[in-house]
């Protein structure tokens, strides 16, 4: 049997409702240049981003908690190719533990010069501090805030 590959192109703009818990979220982001998680009762783990349930003990969580903006550097990439959507190459993604929190959350990383693959995964290293920065002009999305390197 011959296996076959078809190429195809997708460009989809879709609209989704963010629900009570990640509306909050974003608000607080937007409003007031903080970050939030939700405690899970039962463990008392942080979770950040929030859930509406513990990912763990599948218990409600109801406590909102500020974590950061310091935080520490979980994992990254560093995209060197264009993707739709996206920024201009190079750019850093990567996850953060901020303090407080129990889990990490997903952003940019910024005021890095990425054309040394080898020096900025080197600064990027897993462990190393960083601080959360906010937009000027917030919106509620994700792209309202990203990581530095600490001073």
């Amino acid at each position: 049997m011959e296996l076959m590959t078809r190429t195809e192109k997708w460009n989809i703009t879709y609209q989704h409702a963010l629900g009570e818990t990640a509306s909050w979220f974003f608000a607080q982001i937007r409003d007031h240049q903080q970050i939030y998680g939700r405690r899970d009762p039962k463990s008392g783990r942080v979770l950040v981003p929030p859930r509406a349930f513990s990912d763990e003990t599948l218990e409600a969580t109801r406590e909102w908690v500020a974590v950061g903006p310091e935080g520490s550097i979980e994992c990254f990439t560093i995209v060197y190719e264009a993707f739709n959507n996206l920024p201009d190459p190079p750019y850093a993604f990567g996850y953060v533990l901020l303090k407080g929190a129990d889990t990490a959350i997903g952003g940019f990383f910024r005021g890095l010069d990425l054309h040394d693959a080898q020096a900025a995964a080197a600064r990027l290293a897993v462990g190393t501090p960083v601080i959360t920065r906010f937009a000027e002009h917030r919106t509620g999305d994700v792209l309202d805030f990203w990581f530095e390197l600490a001073p």
